[in-house]
């Protein structure tokens, strides 16, 4: 039980770190200091995509569903629901080049736009 806990917990971590990514740079709009976090956590995700690495969250959470003997999922709310968004079935290396491309395009939209809207008017 602990170790199912803990694996559905890295997929909630993962999703965080996902959407983070993706939206965090409106965070700047509360404190600039966000981009020493995000911008790094940015790269990490866009490298990951382009190189069709593996992020290590996900062999940590394989590892503990192992370790719980739970290796075929059991359909409850997180393994539904958010598990095909972390892991799509048919990704391809394309689609993660598209994914990551995706990443810059809109954190380059969102921090220009941060950037005007924070930007001291003299």
């Amino acid at each position: 039980m602990l170790y199912r806990l803990l694996a559905d917990a890295i997929i909630i971590i993962h999703l965080i770190f996902i959407l983070f990514v993706i939206s965090g740079g409106l965070l700047l709009l509360r404190n600039k200091r966000w981009s020493i976090v995000h911008l790094p956590a940015t790269f990490w995700a866009v490298i990951i995509e382009f190189k069709g690495w593996m992020c290590p969250l996900t062999p940590l959470e394989n590892w503990f569903r192992e370790k719980g003997g739970n290796a075929i999922y059991q359909g409850d709310f997180i393994e539904h629901y958010l598990l095909p968004i972390i892991y799509p079935a048919d990704l391809t290396k394309e689609l993660q080049i598209i994914f990551g491309l995706s990443v810059i395009i809109i954190n380059i939209a969102v921090y220009i736009w941060v950037l005007k809207k924070t930007r001291v008017k003299v």
